[in-house]
């Protein structure tokens, strides 16, 4: 079974997939619903998902095996990986799409499945999700917050106002299926946004869009960033690089590694300096004392120096290199914190 699952066409953003794995005595549209019939300031519980070796099976594939994370409240973290390294299957787990075969997964401290006490808490954007053709932008989103139990005026308002903070507010009386990809992107994240609920979770929020409309949804992220706990899935490591607080890398359906962004690069424990052809005095850089060692790779013409991160800081060590290396007239054409997110999932992920 492909990790990939995509909602059937003509469905709410928000609605779950056929599956014998969801919840019974839900109907999809009330299944999914999140949102808040207020707008009080809600204190971000420490640990807002918490999953203990999970593992999902589909016949004989493990799709995920013996999964355990903590998230905490507050936070962007991403969920990283290539192909068939069981992001959307647990995606999936943690919007209650799909139940673990093994271990338990919770959100806000209760099961995905349990409707009732996250009706309004958890905000859900599938990937690809298929937008009702036929409605208007307006109507669509009245009728996802009708379903949060908000009252009409309440539900428009809150319609208005996702909508607005995704720069769509002149699509209200648009039909959906009218709508540009990146528009009707853009009209899904505010239906995962509607009620301001405490977790969202984001799958490929911007797979396919181009640069300008996939830099103005990671706007649109970061513009949520400390009202809510926000978990990203996606392939372009770039850019869960800049939006997020830390991350989980998977790889064939095993987590591989996690932790803050700046313990997953390295930022916080090397520095890595582009250096022009010419000399390079290696040794006045060693024996820097905020330098535990360093080493030039002649074919990148990368000079990477690495300290202890409880004894100084990143910025300090780029500064006394930098002095040395200019005093000896080294030509420099860049540098960087760490190893970058890009070349640590390749190290990790890379098994041929």
């Amino acid at each position: 079974m492909s990790e990939s699952t995509a909602p059937v066409s003509g469905a709410p953003a928000s609605a779950p997939l056929p599956s014998e794995d969801a919840p019974e005595s839900q109907s999809p549209a009330s299944y999914r619903a999140a949102g808040t019939t207020g707008k009080k300031k809600k204190k971000h519980a420490d640990i807002a998902v918490r999953l203990s070796n999970v593992t999902k099976r589909f016949g004989d594939n493990t799709a995920v095996n013996s999964v355990s994370l903590r998230i905490r409240g507050g936070s962007v973290y991403g969920l990283i990986g290539p192909n068939g390294a069981g992001k959307t299957t647990t995606f999936s787990m943690l919007a209650g799409y799909l139940r673990p075969t093994e271990g338990s997964l919770e959100v806000l401290g209760f099961s995905p499945t349990n409707v009732p006490a996250l009706r309004g808490r958890l905000g859900v954007l599938p990937q690809d999700a298929m937008l009702p053709a036929s409605d208007k932008v307006g109507e669509f989103l009245v009728h996802m917050g009708r379903l949060q139990n908000l009252s009409a005026e309440e539900a428009e308002k809150e319609a208005r106002e996702t909508l607005a903070e995704v720069e769509g507010k002149d699509w209200w009386d648009q039909k959906c299926g009218t709508l540009s990809h990146g528009m009707a992107k853009r009209v899904g994240i505010a239906q995962a946004f509607l009620g301001d609920p405490e977790v969202v979770l984001l799958d490929e929020p911007t797979a396919g869009l181009d640069p300008r409309i996939a830099y103005e949804v990671r706007q649109i992220i970061k513009g949520r960033k400390g009202r809510a706990t926000l978990i990203v899935s996606s392939h372009n490591l770039q850019e869960l690089e800049e939006i997020c607080d830390g991350a989980a890398i998977l790889d064939r359906g095993r987590l591989v590694a996690s932790g803050s962004i700046s313990e997953l690069t390295g930022s916080a424990e090397e520095i890595h300096i582009k250096i022009a052809p010419g000399p390079l005095p290696l040794q006045k850089v060693i024996d820097l004392p905020v330098v535990k060692h360093a080493e030039f790779v002649e074919e990148t013409r990368d000079l990477v120096i690495y300290f202890e991160r409880k004894q100084t800081d990143a910025e300090t060590v780029i500064g006394q290199a930098l002095w040395v290396l200019l005093q000896d007239r080294v030509m420099i054409s860049g540098v960087t914190k760490g190893r970058g997110l890009e070349k640590r999932v390749i190290d990790l992920t890379d098994n041929g």
